[in-house]
């Protein structure tokens, strides 16, 4: 076996990893970040998304690059499309969630707008964008493949997890995977046991021993201006 075939059968048992978890729980074990904006939401049928990057950025309302992007980008990937946030004009559409479903990829990332909104509610690839509009853009201008883009408020380097469920998208640096993962999981185990004690009748303000926290709050005192100084001391 090739050692490529081995790179293959490793991301895809990551990629089963990801989609089990949420991006919630993965979002808060990156220190509450990671998130894409709100604006980037799923569009087709299914939302569970999980692979490593493939990035393009295009000339904003210019379709040229995304056909070659949709190309190149591997097998298990997710596309990830930086249009500069234009609203106005669609970089994606039917056609393309065909081509992406039939080749395999993890899902399709778009800073921007997509057309044929019904064809995609059908599919089962997962689409994300900002917006639906009928407009459809030119294809005049070069961009650029396989760099560091911007989506959704977030950097995107190629390689970089990119994960999505109802929630939204979260973007996980490759060089933090394993810690991502290893503290997603232990959220959700955690929040399980919590679930547990709730249904069995027991105050979540008690479980959580928020009144404790509320009570150091109480007992602490907070000068805003004297904190400042004794900073810059």
């Amino acid at each position: 076996m090739t050692e490529r075939s081995f790179e293959t059968i490793a991301g895809m048992q990551t990629g089963r990893i990801l989609r089990k978890l949420e991006t919630s729980a993965l979002s808060d074990a990156l220190g509450k970040t990671g998130a894409m904006d709100h604006g980037i939401r799923c569009w087709s049928a299914n939302s569970r998304m999980a692979g490593p990057a493939y990035t393009v950025r295009v000339h904003t309302a210019d379709i040229l690059m995304v056909s070659k992007a949709l190309s190149e980008c591997p097998a298990g990937s997710v596309l990830v499309i930086d249009g500069h946030g234009e609203t106005n004009t669609a970089l994606w559409g039917g056609l393309t969630t065909m081509a992406a479903h039939r080749k395999a990829l993890a899902g399709v990332v778009v800073d921007g707008a997509i057309r044929d909104a019904a064809e995609i509610r059908r599919s089962r690839l997962p689409v994300f964008a900002r917006s639906a509009v009928p407009n459809a853009g030119g294809a005049e201008y070069l961009g650029e493949l396989a760099v560091c883009v911007s989506c959704g408020g977030l950097p995107v380097q190629p390689g970089d997890w990119v994960v999505g469920d109802d929630d939204g998208v979260v973007v996980i640096p490759a060089a933090k995977l394993d810690h991502a993962i290893a503290g997603a999981q232990a959220i959700l185990k955690a929040e399980a046991a919590i679930a547990k004690r709730v249904r069995a009748g027991e105050d979540l303000a008690s479980i959580l021993r928020v009144g404790e926290v509320i009570d150091r709050k109480r007992s602490g005192t907070f000068i805003p201006q004297l904190r400042a100084s004794e900073g810059a001391q």
